[in-house]
C-alpha cells in the first residue's frame, strides 16, 4: 500500500481501537494513525507467529481486523486505556 493508504488504514484502525478501549475522546487524529499503524505492524507481526507465513496487509476485512487487534493491544499494554 501507499503512504497515502497506510495513514487512512491507520486512522480508521486506530479510531475503532480508541472506541474499544475508550480512548477515542481523548486521541486526535494524529494519535489515530499512529496507534493504527504500530498497531498493524504488532498484529501482523503476530499473526506471522501463529500462522507462520508473512502476512500482508492490503485493504480486506482481515487485515483491517489484524490492525484493530494490534492496536487494541498497543493501547492496552501502554495504559492508554486507562480512565483518570
Amino acid at each position: 500500500m501507499g503512504i497515502l493508504s497506510w495513514i487512512v488504514f491507520g486512522a480508521l484502525a486506530g479510531w475503532v481501537a480508541g472506541m474499544i478501549v475508550g480512548t477515542s475522546g481523548r486521541q486526535g487524529l494524529l494519535t489515530n494513525i499512529i496507534v493504527g499503524i504500530v498497531g498493524a505492524f504488532i498484529g501482523g507481526f503476530l499473526m506471522s507467529l501463529v500462522t507462520k507465513t508473512n502476512f500482508g496487509f492490503n485493504w480486506s476485512w482481515e487485515s483491517f481486523a489484524v490492525a484493530v487487534v494490534g492496536s487494541v493491544l498497543l493501547l492496552v499494554i501502554t495504559g492508554a486505556g486507562k480512565r483518570f
